[in-house]
C-alpha cells in the first residue's frame, strides 16, 4: 500500500526537561521542525500524540506548540476522541496561512504558480517567451508574473514564504546562482535573481526543472508512495530527475539526470552538445517538429497541413489520432523507450514518470514506449517498475518549485513570515 504523498519519517528527539521560552524554541529548528512537520503531515493531532510520536517531553511540546499557535501556522481545532481520560485538544495545520511562488523558467516559456502550503494552485500565469536569448526580459517577466499572481490571489503579500525557480539546466546546490553557459549562453553563467528576492522580501531558491518535476510528483502526483523513481521531462530539451530513497540524486556537482545527452544512435544527427545521436535529437520538441515537416508530403490529408507546425500542433494532432502525428509520436516513443530501458536496467526504479508536453498523449505515447522497454530490459526490472505519465500536467514544474520552498521551510520554520525574526 502506498504511503501518503507527503509522509516523511519523524525520528525521535531526546527530551529536554528544561522549559524554553518561545523565542528560544523557534531559534532551535530541530524542535520546531520536528513538531511542525508532524502536525503538517497529520493535518490534525493532539499535543499528547506529538509527545508520544517524537519522544519530546510534554512541557517542551507545549512550549513549541505555543510558539506555533502564535505564528498562525497552527490552530486549536476543538476536542478530539478520548482514549479514556479527558478529551484532548486537537491541533490543526493551516494550509492557507502562507503562500509560495513557484516559477517554471523553461527554454521557451515562463510559468508561475502561487500555491498554498498543501501544493494547491491559487493563481497561475504562463506565456511563451525566448528565455534562452533574453535574460533581462525573462527576469522582468518572472517578476511581473509573481506580482500578478499575488494580486490575483488578493491576500497579504507579507504572507509569502519564498520563491522557487526551476531552470532548464543543471544546478550545483553549492552555487545555485550559477547557470550553465552551454545551455543558456546569453545568461553568461549567472541567474541574477537577487533583485527578485529584494523586491518581494523573501528568499529565492533555484534548482533544475526535471529535479523539481520529480519533487512535485513525489509529493502530489504520480510518484506518491514511491521512494525510488525517475521523472523524465520531454520538452525543448530532455532531462531526468532521479528520486532515490525519497531524495533527489544530484551527483557530485548537480549534473545527474542529463538523460537528453545519452547517445542512443552513434550515426544520428549532431546534438548541440557536440555529440551524435543524443536522445534529445530524437525526442526534443524541435526534432519532432522537423521530422513531422519532412514527412508532411507523405500525408496529404494530415491536419498538420493547416496552420503553423509547432510542437503544440503536433500534440493536438496526436490526440486527434492524425496518422502523421501518430507516426512521429510512435517513433519518438521508441527512441525514448531505449533510454528508459537503460534507466531500468541500471537503476531499477519503482516507476518511470514521463512529464512535459508529450505526457498529455497518454497511452498513445506509453503503449509503443512500453513495447520498446519490454524488448530491451530484464523481465525482473520491468516487472518491478511502472511506466506512467505525469499526474500534474503543465503545472508540474512550477508546483515543484513551490514545493522546494515548502520543504525547506518545514525543515526550518523560521523561514515562515509569521514565525521568528525575518
Amino acid at each position: 500500500m502506498r504511503d501518503e504523498p507527503w509522509k516523511a519519517k519523524v525520528t525521535g528527539v531526546a527530551p529536554r526537561e528544561v522549559a524554553m521560552g518561545r523565542a528560544e524554541v523557534m531559534r532551535a529548528p530541530v524542535l520546531a521542525d520536528t513538531v511542525l512537520r508532524l502536525i503538517w503531515e497529520e493535518r490534525t493531532i493532539s499535543r499528547a500524540d506529538i509527545a508520544r510520536r517524537t519522544g519530546l517531553s510534554r512541557s517542551t511540546v507545549s512550549e513549541v506548540v505555543s510558539a506555533l499557535l502564535a505564528s498562525g501556522l497552527v490552530v486549536e481545532a476543538g476536542e478530539g476522541a478520548s482514549s479514556g481520560g479527558r478529551r484532548p485538544i486537537v491541533l490543526a495545520f493551516q494550509d492557507e496561512a502562507c503562500v509560495i511562488l513557484g516559477v517554471d523558467m523553461g527554454a521557451t516559456h515562463v510559468s508561475v504558480a502561487l500555491t498554498d502550503l498543501r501544493g494547491r494552485v491559487l493563481a497561475w500565469e504562463t506565456r511563451d517567451f525566448p528565455v534562452r536569448e533574453d535574460p533581462e526580459g525573462t527576469r522582468a517577466l518572472i517578476a511581473e508574473f509573481c506580482a500578478a499572481s499575488l494580486q490575483r490571489w488578493g491576500g497579504d503579500p507579507k504572507r509569502l514564504v519564498g520563491i522557487g525557480i526551476a531552470v532548464p539546466c543543471p544546478v550545483d546546490p553549492r552555487h545555485q546562482e550559477r547557470l550553465s553557459t552551454h545551455v543558456l549562453p546569453a545568461w553568461k553563467g549567472r541567474a541574477g535573481f537577487e533583485s527578485l528576492g529584494t523586491r518581494f522580501g523573501v528568499p529565492v531558491f533555484i534548482d533544475n526543472d526535471a529535479n523539481l518535476g520529480a519533487v512535485a510528483e513525489r509529493w502530489w502526483g504520480a510518484g506518491r508512495g514511491f521512494d525510488d523513481f525517475t521523472y523524465i521531462k520531454v520538452a525543448t530539451g530532455v532531462g531526468a530527475g532521479h528520486m532515490i530513497g525519497g531524495r533527489i540524486a544530484r551527483g557530485a556537482s548537480g549534473v545527474a539526470g542529463e538523460i537528453g545527452h545519452m547517445a542512443i544512435d552513434l550515426s544520428g544527427d549532431v546534438c548541440d552538445c557536440g555529440n551524435r545521436g543524443c536522445l534529445q535529437t530524437f525526442v526534443g520538441a524541435s526534432s519532432l517538429v522537423e521530422r513531422a515537416r519532412r514527412l508532411l508530403p507523405e500525408y496529404p490529408a494530415s491536419i498538420l497541413h493547416r496552420g503553423e507546425l509547432t510542437i503544440d500542433a503536433l500534440e493536438v494532432a496526436g490526440l486527434a489520432d492524425d496518422p502523421l502525428a501518430i507516426r512521429v509520436i510512435s517513433d519518438a516513443a521508441e527512441h525514448l523507450g531505449i533510454a528508459v530501458a537503460s534507466v531500468l536496467n541500471l537503476m531499477n526504479p519503482g516507476a518511470v514518470i514521463i512529464g512535459g508536453g508529450l505526457a498529455r498523449l497518454g497511452e498513445r505515447l506509453l503503449v509503443p514506449l512500453r513495447e520498446t522497454v519490454l524488448r530491451r530490459t530484464f523481465v525482473s526490472s520491468v516487472a518491478a517498475s511502472e511506466i506512467l505519465t505525469s499526474a500534474l500536467g503543465p503545472r508540474a514544474i512550477a508546483v515543484g518549485a513551490a514545493t522546494l520552498v515548502l520543504d525547506i521551510a518545514l525543515h526550518d520554520p523560521r523561514l515562515f513570515p509569521t514565525v521568528g525574526a525575518r
